[in-house]
């Protein structure tokens, strides 16, 4: 049974930040995806993404490893399910099935704390990547784990990011 059992999680490791999702959330169809401010949340939610985004920002610069949830080395998914973590706030760990959680919102929408989903293996119309918002003045920044360069701070005006962007959820 043990065996079983770690048999299950290793391939959970496996397949954290390249999954797909049956759900498509629907989004803003607008070609600029500038963010625009949105209501403030209530305040013990606004205290818990703060520590959430504060606690992502303490892995900057770790390298990339995948099914990584440590500073020795992390995937984006496990990035995003460790700093949810830390404020008793369960996540599923790959990036397919976080996808599903929460509420579906327009990128016009967007604020920190909120969870953006890419696409980005042109041979699978699939959810392979997740990033957390970051910040919303100007455009849109979020915080994950990049294979190339690690735990960054990336904008979604960069092309790349903007190309790949699926869908963006809010969580809390």
């Amino acid at each position: 049974m043990k065996r079983i059992i770690i048999y299950f999680l290793f391939i959970i490791a496996l397949i954290s930040c390249g999954s797909s999702s049956k759900k498509k959330a629907v989004i803003s169809s607008s070609k600029n995806r500038t963010a625009l401010k949105s209501k403030p949340k209530k305040n013990s939610d606004y205290r818990k993404v703060n520590s959430i985004i504060n606690y992502a920002k303490t892995f900057n610069g770790t390298r990339y490893k995948f099914g990584g949830t440590t500073k020795k080395g992390m995937d984006c998914s496990g990035l995003v399910y460790t700093s949810f973590k830390k404020e008793n706030i369960i996540l599923p760990r790959t990036s397919r099935t976080m996808a599903t959680q929460g509420t579906a919102i327009s990128l016009k929408k967007v604020t920190v704390g909120d969870l953006l989903f890419f696409k980005t293996n042109k041979r699978k119309n699939v959810i392979s990547h997740v990033g957390l918002v970051v910040e919303t003045k100007g455009s849109i920044k979020f915080i994950h784990s990049s294979s190339s360069k690690g735990v960054i701070i990336s904008s979604l005006n960069e092309a790349y990011w903007n190309k790949c962007f699926a869908w963006a959820r809010r969580v809390l």
